[in-house]
Order: C-alpha cells, then sequence, then structure tokens
C-alpha cells in the first residue's frame, strides 16, 4: 500500500468533532485480501504492537480488533488501528478512527491526532510496517518509534502552554494556535487574550526585560530593601578577584543575562576554581555576574497576580549508593521512573550525564564508575532545576507570612503579573531576613513543578492565570455561524447589522469580503476558514458573525471551536459532483456541522419548511430555534411543546412564540429587503436572521427595527436583488446562482409591474450539466428576451460550453430561439441589454463579478432604488 494525499483538519470537521488527519491509501492491489490470508501477518503484528490488543474496534471488549484480525479484515482498516496504536506507543492520547473504500483499490482513512507531524509519521511507520509485514522483510519497528519520539519532542507543547491549554479548553475558552510554537490565543475578539508559555499578552514588556537583567533585577530590589545576595557585574580579572574577596568564598558567577540555569556556576570556594569558571565563562558570555553564595534550600515562589500561588522546593538530582552499583548503572535506574521522560514529555526529566555531573562527582572524589557505599548519598547537581533532574516538593502551606509580603513586593517592584522568584534560604517557614535572599526573578516561570511535584499537593497554578486574565467566569463574545445553499450571505448581513444598531463592534464574514465594525477590509469571497480567524482573532470586534461556506467546511473544517448560533437558511442540490459530494444527505451532512458545533445553551436555527435542513435536527444538541412561512408546521409545533422558540409568517406578519407567550414582531411589507412583501424569499432570510438574533437574547425592538433598517442595496446587501432606474429602465443586479436561486428571483421579480422582464444568465461551470439544463428551463419560462454569458472562471469547462447548455435549456421551456443572443462577456451583454431596452422593462443580470456591471450601472444612472414607483 502507499499513501497517495493526506490533509490534516486543525479543528471540528466534516469527519469527526476533533483534530483529524485524512490519508488517502493505495492498497496496490491488496484491497480484497485479508489479514488471515497473508502467512504469519497477525502474529507478527500484534507482537510488534501489543497494544492493539486493546483496541476494542466496535466489539465492546478489550481484544475486539484481535477478534477481527484472526477473522479477517482489510489492510485499510489494519493501518487506521496501527497509526492509532503508534500514537499511543509515544504517549499520545489517541483513539478515534475510521477507514472506507473510496473506489476499488483507493481507501481513505481518518484517524485522530495532537501533532501533526508526529501523527503523519506515524502513518507512514504504520504503512512500512504493513508493507514489510506482507512482503515477509524485517523491519526496525523499535528504530523507527525511537526516531518518532524525537520527532515529538521537537513539536509537542511545554508542559506550562499545555497546562493553561488543557485549563482553557476546560472552562470552555476556545484555544486558537498562533504560529509555529508556543503561542496561543484564548478567546476571540475582543474577549481574546494571548500568551506565550507563561507570558501573557498583559504582561509588562519592560517588566519581562527588567527580569532578564539579572543585575538590574538585583538593583531594583535593593532599592525595595529587600533581601539579595551581595554582588555586582565583573568588569575584568582584578574586578573579579577584588569582588570576590570583598564579598567572600563561597561565591557565585552566572551569567547577566541568562535562563533555565545555564551558565550558572555555585559554590566556588577559591581563587583557582573562580578564574578558572570565569574564563570558560567568558567564552560564551558578555556579561558576568558575581554574587555570595547564599547557603539554603532551593526555593520557587510562583506569583500570579501580586498573589502566592504555589511554593516548591527544588532539590538536585543525588543518587544513593547501595554498595554494588556503580553512579552509572544508579542513575540509569532512576532514569526508569515512569514520571521521568525526555524533555517536558513527563513530569520529570532523565537525568543526562554530562561535564557538569562529571565534574560535580569529581569535586565528591567519586567517578562516574565508582561504587557508592550503602547509604551514602552523592549530589549529581549544583541546581535544581526539573529540565536537568531535579525534583520538587510542594510547600506553599509552610511560607511564612513576611516571606509572602516580600514576594508581593518583589512582583510589585518589578511589575511582573506572572513570575517565579527564586529563593535561597535554610526554611521558608522563617522570616527570609538574616537566613536567605532572593536569587532570581523569573518572567516566564515554569509551573511543571506544581502542577506534578515529586512530593506534597498539586497547585493549579494555570487555573489562577486563567482567573487573572478573564476572572473566574469567562464570557466570550457572540458568534454566529450561518451556513445554508441560498440566503447565507443576506442573512449573515442583516444579523450583523442588527447587531450594530444593538450596540455591538461586529466582525462579519460574506462572500463579498471581511468587515470590522462595518468597514471592509479585504474584498472578496471570504466564507472559508482564514477568513473566519481573521475576524476572531481581531481585538475591536465583541461580536462576529460568520457566513460559513460548504466548500471552506470540507477542506478545512471549522475555524472556530464552538457557536453561540449556528443557522441553516436551506439545503437543495447545489454543488452536488464537487468535492466528493455525489448526493444531497451527504451535502446535508457536511452543512450538519454548523449546527452540531454550537453551545449547549446555545441555539440551532433550523428551517422548519426545507426537508433536507429538518432531516438534521436529530444531529443537534443544543437548543432549536425553527422557522417557517406556515405556522401549522408540524416541526414547529414539536418545538413548540419542547419548550422551544418558533419564528413563523401569519396573515402578512412576522411573530415569535415560545410556550403560549406570542409576539407580533413586524408586518412583512415593512421588512425593507422583501419590497413590501414581493420578494418572499427574504421573508424566509429575515426570519433566519430574527431566529439567530432571538437566540443571541437581543431585544425584540432591536431586531424589529433592523428588519424595517435594513435595504437591499448595494451600501448594505450589495448584489442581492439591488434595483437601479436608468430613466425608466430598471437593472436588477443578483448573485443567483443555482436552480432555487433563479426561481426566488424571478418569482419575486414577476411582481414587480413592468413591460418586459429580460434576462443576463449564467451559472458555475462546476455545476452538472442537468442543473445548468434546468436553470436554463427556469429562465425560459420567465423571461422574455435572454442574453446568455459565461463567467470569466470556467471551472475547467471549455469556453462557450456553459453557455451551449443553458441555451440548450432555455429552448427546452418553449422559448422562442430569436429572443435569445449568446455574449459571454457579462459587461457587454448589459450594455446591449441597456440599449435595447425600453422604458418599463427590467433586466436581471445573475452575476459573477458585481463591481464592473456596478460601474456600468453607475454611469448611466445616480439613483439606487428600493421604493421606486415601480414596487
Amino acid at each position: 500500500m502507499k499513501i497517495l494525499e493526506v490533509k490534516a483538519f486543525n479543528g471540528r470537521n466534516i469527519y469527526a468533532h476533533k483534530k483529524c488527519i485524512r490519508l488517502y491509501l493505495d492498497l496496490e492491489g491488496y484491497s480484497n485480501i485479508s489479514s488471515k490470508e497473508i502467512e504469519g501477518f497477525n502474529d507478527t503484528l500484534v507482537k510488534n504492537i501489543p497494544e492493539l490488543g486493546q483496541h476494542r474496534c466496535g466489539i465492546d471488549e478489550n481484544g475486539g480488533f484481535v477478534k477481527r484480525l484472526e477473522e479477517g479484515t482489510y489492510l485499510a482498516h489494519i493501518c487506521e488501528h496501527v497509526t492509532i496504536a503508534i500514537q499511543n506507543i509515544v504517549g499520545i492520547d489517541a483513539s478515534y478512527g475510521k477507514a472506507r473504500e473510496v473506489n476499488g483499490e483507493k481507501y481513505l482513512i481518518v484517524y485522530e491526532y495532537e501533532y501533526k507531524n508526529t501523527a503523519l509519521e506515524a502513518a507512514n511507520i504504520a504503512v512500512e510496517l504493513i508493507n514489510s509485514l506482507i512482503k515477509q522483510k524485517n523491519f526496525n519497528f523499535n528504530k523507527k518509534i525511537k526516531e518518532l519520539k524525537e520527532i515529538l519532542l521537537k513539536e509537542q507543547l511545554g508542559p506550562s502552554t499545555a497546562a493553561l491549554c488543557k485549563e482553557a479548553k476546560g472552562r470552555g475558552i476556545p484555544v486558537t494556535k498562533i504560529g509555529e510554537f508556543s503561542m496561543f490565543q484564548f478567546g476571540y475578539g475582543s474577549s481574546s487574550k494571548i500568551i506565550e508559555a507563561t507570558v501573557c499578552s498583559d504582561t509588562s514588556a519592560v517588566s519581562v526585560d527588567i527580569s532578564c537583567d539579572k543585575l538590574l533585577t538585583k538593583q531594583i530590589l535593593d532599592i525595595q530593601c529587600i533581601p539579595i545576595a551581595k554582588g555586582g557585574k565583573i568588569q575584568n580579572t582584578l574586578d573579579l578577584l577584588l569582588k570576590a574577596e570583598n564579598i567572600g568564598y563561597p561565591v557565585v558567577l552566572k551569567p547577566r543575562f541568562g535562563n533555565q540555569g545555564k551558565g550558572v556556576v555555585v559554590n566556588i570556594s577559591n581563587e583557582k576554581e573562580l578564574l578558572k569558571s570565569y574564563n570558560s565563562l567568558c567564552k560564551e558570555y558578555i556579561d558576568i555576574i558575581i554574587e555570595e553564595c547564599i547557603k539554603g534550600n532551593d526555593y520557587r515562589v510562583c506569583m500570579v497576580n501580586n498573589k502566592v500561588i504555589a511554593v516548591s522546593e527544588r532539590i538536585p538530582p543525588s543518587i544513593l549508593g547501595d554498595g554494588i552499583n556503580n553512579i552509572t548503572k544508579l542513575i540509569n535506574e532512576i532514569n526508569k521512573e515512569e514520571i521521568r521522560g525526555f524533555g517536558h514529555e513527563k513530569p520529570l526529566t532523565k537525568i543526562k550525564i554530562d561535564s557538569e555531573i562529571v565534574d560535580c562527582i569529581q569535586k565528591q572524589g567519586y567517578d562516574i564508575d565508582s561504587i557508592i557505599p550503602e547509604g551514602i548519598k552523592i549530589a549529581l547537581r549544583r541546581n535544581a532545576n526539573l529540565s536537568t533532574g531535579g525534583i520538587s516538593l510542594d510547600c506553599t502551606n509552610n511560607i511564612c507570612e513576611e516571606n509572602i509580603n516580600i514576594c508581593r513586593r518583589t512582583a510589585e517592584a518589578i511589575g511582573l503579573n506572572i513570575c517565579g522568584i527564586d529563593i535561597c534560604c535554610k526554611d521558608i517557614s522563617l522570616p527570609l531576613k538574616d537566613q536567605g535572599a532572593i536569587i532570581e526573578v523569573n518572567a516566564a516561570p515554569g509551573i511543571r513543578m506544581h502542577h506534578h511535584p515529586y512530593g506534597g499537593e498539586s497547585r493549579n497554578v494555570a487555573g489562577a492565570i486563567l482567573d487573572m486574565m478573564f476572572g473566574t467566569e469567562y464570557k466570550d463574545i457572540p458568534l454566529v455561524s450561518v451556513t445554508g445553499t441560498n440566503g447565507k450571505t443576506t442573512t449573515t448581513r442583516l444579523i450583523a447589522y442588527t447587531l450594530s444598531l444593538a450596540g455591538y463592534k461586529v466582525g462579519m464574514t460574506t462572500t463579498g469580503g471581511i468587515f470590522i465594525n462595518n468597514k471592509c477590509i479585504e474584498k472578496g469571497d471570504t466564507t472559508g476558514p482564514d477568513s473566519a480567524l481573521t475576524v476572531l482573532s481581531n481585538k475591536e470586534i465583541n461580536a462576529a458573525v460568520l457566513e460559513t461556506a460548504r466548500g471552506g467546511i470540507i477542506r478545512r473544517g471549522l475555524a472556530y471551536d464552538l457557536a453561540d448560533v449556528g443557522v441553516i437558511t436551506n439545503i437543495t442540490d447545489d454543488h452536488i459532483g464537487i468535492d466528493e459530494i455525489s448526493n444531497i444527505e451527504q451535502l446535508a451532512n457536511v452543512k450538519s456541522l454548523v449546527v452540531e458545533a454550537i453551545k449547549k445553551d446555545g441555539y440551532a436555527v433550523i428551517n422548519a419548511d426545507d426537508y433536507m435542513s429538518v432531516s438534521l435536527i436529530d444531529n443537534i444538541h443544543s437548543k432549536l430555534i425553527l422557522f417557517s412561512k406556515n405556522k401549522e408546521n408540524k416541526f414547529l409545533k414539536e418545538n413548540l411543546n419542547n419548550g422551544g422558540y418558533v419564528v413563523y409568517s401569519d396573515n402578512g406578519h412576522l411573530y415569535v412564540q415560545k410556550g403560549e407567550s406570542i409576539t407580533a414582531l413586524v408586518r412583512e411589507k415593512d421588512i425593507a429587503i422583501t419590497l413590501k412583501g414581493k420578494l418572499m424569499y427574504n421573508v424566509e432570510n429575515a426570519m433566519a436572521a430574527c431566529s439567530a438574533l432571538i437566540g443571541l437574547k437581543i431585544e425584540y425592538s432591536k431586531i424589529k427595527k433592523g428588519l424595517i433598517n435594513f435595504y437591499g442595496n448595494e451600501q448594505q446587501n450589495p448584489g442581492r436583488f439591488n434595483i437601479y432606474d436608468l430613466n425608466g429602465i430598471s437593472v436588477i443586479l443578483d448573485y443567483g446562482h443555482n436552480i432555487e436561486g433563479y426561481k426566488a428571483v424571478l418569482e419575486g421579480a414577476e411582481k414587480i409591474k413592468h413591460n418586459r422582464l429580460i434576462g443576463i444568465i449564467g451559472v458555475p461551470g462546476d455545476r452538472n450539466n442537468n442543473n445548468i439544463l434546468e436553470v436554463g428551463k427556469i429562465a425560459g419560462s420567465y423571461f422574455d428576451y435572454i442574453y446568455i454569458k459565461e463567467d470569466l472562471d470556467k471551472r475547467g469547462r471549455k469556453n462557450g460550453e456553459i453557455a451551449e447548455i443553458l441555451s440548450q435549456g432555455v429552448l427546452n421551456s418553449g422559448f422562442d430561439a430569436k429572443n435569445k443572443e449568446i455574449i459571454l462577456n457579462e459587461v457587454d451583454a448589459l450594455e446591449k441589454a441597456i440599449n435595447n431596452s425600453l422604458a418599463g422593462d427590467i433586466i436581471i443580470v445573475f452575476f459573477e463579478k458585481y463591481e464592473p456591471l456596478l460601474k456600468l450601472v453607475k454611469n448611466n444612472i445616480e439613483e439606487d432604488i428600493n421604493d421606486a414607483s415601480i414596487i
């Protein structure tokens, strides 16, 4: 087998509500060969990956997958399970996966992942392993796993970042990765905060710079009468010796600008050691400082918002002699502890034998091959950093009030809202004065030691940081996601407009562009995940309304986690045959994601008159709001009985009902985009928008105001039944591009008084031929004269191909051929239509590009109308 294509989904997608990778596999002749038919396959596979014995595989017992192997299962299914198991082997918690046939030898595999590069390599290993078993060749599985762990180490989040992300997700705060490293956005819009490790967006950059300068930090603390270790910057060798003599041995040398204990040399006891250490440090660092060596225990105090959240005693790694094993063997035994891993993968880090350990052991009179007498303790390092093998013991309850106050003053003096204060003293429960000092202040303190202490109580520092950033109850901005076949752009714009009236600064994505607080920042079809992220990451907005198109959902999934309201306007068979969607049920499944990914206390808005939309109700786990043109609609009645809201049209009014409470919201003819009730499809769009706004708890008076003041003009709803008067000739520009869109526009246009209806028609080239023929037939049934044009983007079609199919559809309606022309360029077609029209005619252009047509129209008129005499 071989992998043909891979695609990673970073969030909720059409396959699962979690991060997934999709593989396309070619089984290369093995699609009909099961596992039991390949000699030795099953036994060798399970021997290599015993974790497969825990896979249930649809059977409610451990070993379910192994039973499937014994019965004989297909290789794509096996590849799915092996890929997941390999991720499990390296410590990734993944379990979801599925495999299905696409076409003959081609199979699709979808599996859960946490780290993309690691997950992709896991699939490569799975394929290589399976191929080796088929060909009965040797395969060094353990070597591959070792290489995979190295990939994971480079890719996985640090423990502090991971703890914060986990805490945020647990609170329902959306988490969005920014860039390649450990920077994340928590929340959306104006409610969002950015965090990198334990530095958040509200952390002072000046304060971070201060803490990175150990000398400046000491000077600031000294001014505030806070106990510090005596010392200063070294100017030269003579200055080094004089300062050491003045301080008194033992002393400490450290880089002025350093982190994680790198370059720190402690307990220097004489001039010879001092010069040796200094000359060594000068090779790597420019500025070096000298300090007195404070005797005592190493404590880390974690401060959040000027409060002590956690205190740990950090203990350097050590071994205890047993009189049998040498130091190397004893270190290896410690490294076998389950809680130790490489880098930051586990609560503790494995101890690496390096020059520092060798030097530390030698100073105690031993080497790494020495056998230490039983009961003798040997320190392996002078520093206690967890990243080099140290351990931590929680002692938060032990710190005395005076030391708490000193730590508070320290954090305030440096100006850090999150910091780690390193203290060396004999006992943290006793006042620091005369028995210790503050050694350093860290701007991005690691919190692994507090969350996973070697001994004592775990402290939720991540929770304290989130409390400071967002308060104890997080409140995100309202988010509405709108999808459907027709009407989603108008619905999106109407929701956003009304929210603006209600005082919100709205971010909006539509087929017309990205808008931030009513200003367009990017033109074009911006209905995909990248555009949604533009809105959600904008700090100016405090509400988001996202038009969410089918294509983006299929190819990338959702850009957001959960919406407050999800809307489906309707679902028709447009786009069938595109992106592997072969029927309307599959299309409905795609759009269903929008109403599935809703907060539990949010609302899904469904068109109760649309069969495919209501077929999705069982997929919805939030509350429901249904809308219909018929108040007797059975789905409306069911939702009312279940305590839900309904919106319906009756006797020329829009009503909102919940239980026995009925509100007559607005007359249909007062809804501006309906052209005094003539455009019934905009009545539906108005109900969809109204339902979404109810879900957001917007006051009815504000909703009504939005409905009666949102016009179908180029300012508020560009490209959607915009009407222009050219000296008695009316031109309507509309983006209708499918069967239902044509029907809706033409049914509305017929209600407007006119002499002739003149059409400029076209459809996108990726529609199937039957749909194109039907559009032509519909056009032929309504128009008196037709110009057939084509989009500039042919979407794989030959020049003139779509026009010919449309032409045939027009003639199939019985349309007179002499009243039809083919003019492929839509601007040329409109110009000719205007020149050949008379007063009282209505020209309807179903456009591809709005602006060129608008420019042509504007060259002929000054006024954009809504309630003109023709209406």
